[in-house]
């Protein structure tokens, strides 16, 4: 079933749009296609998820023909966080848009790490740094859980940037954040307790074989590792060393196959106590490493 085979009218009910939307959703193939539905609904209509279950028989009026354009672009392939231009991380609802990257689950393993790793330091006035900050996702996570702490952001895209400082913002954390523009650590002076990154890391020659919602839909500056996908690790690793104070942690996100190759890098860099940390699903997502 495609959603022109299933039209909505302005006289629709609430819940026999979000009855069709579920069966469209099931039939394309879409994960947890009741959850889908009920958010493409709650956003194309402008009704919290809330009005939907008190008033199921109120009309869609002239939602109808958002709805049939969220589903349509949905049953195309285009992530549900692209249309309703937000995205659920770490428990914050953040914006997202065509210049950021989908901020996704696995990479709550650097906030776990974290917090396994510095969690006794939540009271301390600590620095932390996020290069490729992105849409803020990993910075507004940190900031909620280290309440004291203060923190930098970099991403060489202004309109990334413009993304952070709303998220940051949207979180209350604004006024203890600073969202630059610029290239890694250029101009940057330590010390820094904890430095994040989630960096481009997929090898060119495999974009083109990434899942759809990613190849067409997240930014290329984001996803891009160079040849073997080491590029920014490279830069990263060598230039966070001598910003990080005595005892500090650096976290970057790896892709697959990848962490051998970033744990020499650390070691090469004089990093100590490097480790590989696995996300839910078992695979290894996070390499951590301490300066001396």
């Amino acid at each position: 079933m495609t959603i022109a085979a299933a039209a909505l009218a302005a006289s629709t009910p609430r819940a026999e749009a979000l009855a069709r939307l579920i069966e469209i959703f099931t039939a394309c193939g879409i994960e947890d296609p009741r959850r889908e539905a009920g958010i493409t609904l709650s956003a194309a209509s402008g009704v919290a998820p809330v009005g939907l279950i008190v008033a199921p028989e109120a009309p869609l009026g002239s939602a109808a023909s958002r709805v049939e354009e969220f589903a349509a672009r949905r049953v195309a392939g285009e992530p549900l966080s692209r249309i309703v231009g937000k995205r659920e991380f770490w428990g914050l609802e953040l914006a997202v848009s065509p210049e950021v990257l989908d901020p996704r689950p696995e990479s709550e393993t650097i906030v776990e790490t974290s917090l396994r790793l510095l969690g006794g330091r939540r009271d301390e006035l600590l620095s932390i740094l996020d290069l490729g900050v992105g849409s803020g996702a990993l910075m507004c996570a940190l900031l909620v859980e280290f309440t004291h702490a203060r923190g930098v952001g970099v991403d060489i895209s202004t309109a990334a940037a413009d993304v952070a400082r709303r998220n940051i913002e949207a979180c209350g954390a604004a006024g203890r954040a600073e969202i630059r523009v610029g290239d890694w650590t250029k101009g940057l002076e330590g010390p820094f307790d904890l430095i994040v990154s989630n960096p481009p890391y997929i090898p060119s020659a495999d974009l083109s074989t990434l899942p759809r919602e990613v190849r067409e839909f997240d930014p290329r500056l984001a996803l891009d590792g160079g040849i073997d996908g080491l590029d920014a690790y490279r830069r990263i690793l060598p230039e966070a060393r001598p910003l990080l104070g005595t005892g500090a942690w650096l976290m970057v996100e790896i892709g697959a196959g990848q962490a051998a190759d970033v744990l020499a890098i650390a070691k090469r860099c004089g990093f100590a106590d490097a480790r590989i940390n696995k996300d839910l699903a078992g695979f290894d997502r996070v390499v951590a490493a301490r300066s001396p």
